[in-house]
């Protein structure tokens, strides 16, 4: 009966003994397995974690030398600009001077360095002999007139043509040419004069007016002047003294040629044919 078992009995039993043991082995290998992949999560986690900490302390130094350069610009003194002082403020502080040939002479050339070619601007100097003595501030109009022109009476007699002048005063404002008449008192004697200004008169009112009569003197704005002798209400065949209000200055101690429009005026009145007079000797320049 034994023998019909086959094999041995207790062959199976090892078997089936090292079965068990392979099994039991395999298990806490896959543990093992299992275990090492959280433990890899966990590293990883602490990588990322060190990196945002390394980026946060980066952003802070920035952010704090920033504050830092702000709070050394807050405390530097600013630079203040220095401002450009007007005519009045330099004026109020130092005593005017009188003008002077050379003082027209620098403003012509200044005026058309840039419109003229250099051969034109030496045409345009004028000579020493083309002006009158200036005005020291010690004289009224009257008595300047009377030193610059001491043949007064025999010159107003000769003169008999109409539409034009024999002395020509230009000023800055119809208010500062009425106030200039009035000192003509003493001087004109039974010479005419004529107000050449735009406030209140029309140009062809002063047209019929210079052609009505004979006028001596003509007291105005270069503005209108100009206008005058563009529309030939007034010629200058007759002219032979240009008194210029030059030392008189306004309320903001500005002269008729720092006004920027009378002054662009007054440069095309000397382009109308007093520049050229002074050339040919015919016309002297005055500054009062």
């Amino acid at each position: 009966m034994g023998d019909d078992l086959g094999d041995e009995w207790w062959q199976h039993e090892d078997a089936c003994e090292s079965e068990e043991e392979t099994e039991q082995e395999k298990q806490p290998t896959e543990k093992t397995k299992t275990e090492t992949k959280p433990e890899k999560r966990k590293r990883i986690t602490e990588k990322t974690v060190k990196a945002k900490k390394k980026k946060s302390e980066q952003t802070e130094c920035v952010t704090a030398q920033k504050k830092e350069t702000e709070d050394e610009k807050s405390t530097k003194p600013k630079k203040k600009r220095k401002k450009k002082k007007t005519i009045t403020e330099v004026l109020a502080t130092s005593e005017p001077k009188p003008g002077c040939p050379a003082d027209l002479q620098n403003l012509v050339t200044q005026y058309f360095s840039d419109k003229r070619s250099v051969i034109e601007q030496e045409e345009l100097k004028l000579q020493d002999s083309c002006f009158l003595s200036s005005n020291d501030l010690t004289h009224s109009l009257s008595s300047y007139l009377k030193q610059v022109c001491p043949k007064w009476a025999k010159i107003q007699k000769q003169h008999t043509g109409k539409s034009s002048v024999v002395l020509l005063i230009v000023c800055s404002s119809a208010l500062r040419a009425i106030e200039l008449i009035k000192q003509l008192t003493t001087f004109k004697g039974e010479a005419k004069a004529v107000k050449l200004f735009a406030k209140h008169i029309k140009i062809e009112e002063q047209v019929k007016l210079l052609q009505k009569g004979v006028t001596h003197i003509g007291v105005g704005t270069p503005g209108r002047i100009s206008a005058l002798i563009e529309k030939e209400g007034l010629n200058l065949q007759a002219l032979k003294y240009v008194v210029l209000d030059w030392n008189w200055r306004d309320q903001k101690l500005r002269r008729m040629v720092d006004i920027p429009e009378i002054k662009l005026d007054f440069m095309k009145l000397l382009e109308n044919g007093i520049l050229n007079g002074c050339k040919d000797d015919k016309v002297k320049i005055g500054l009062f």
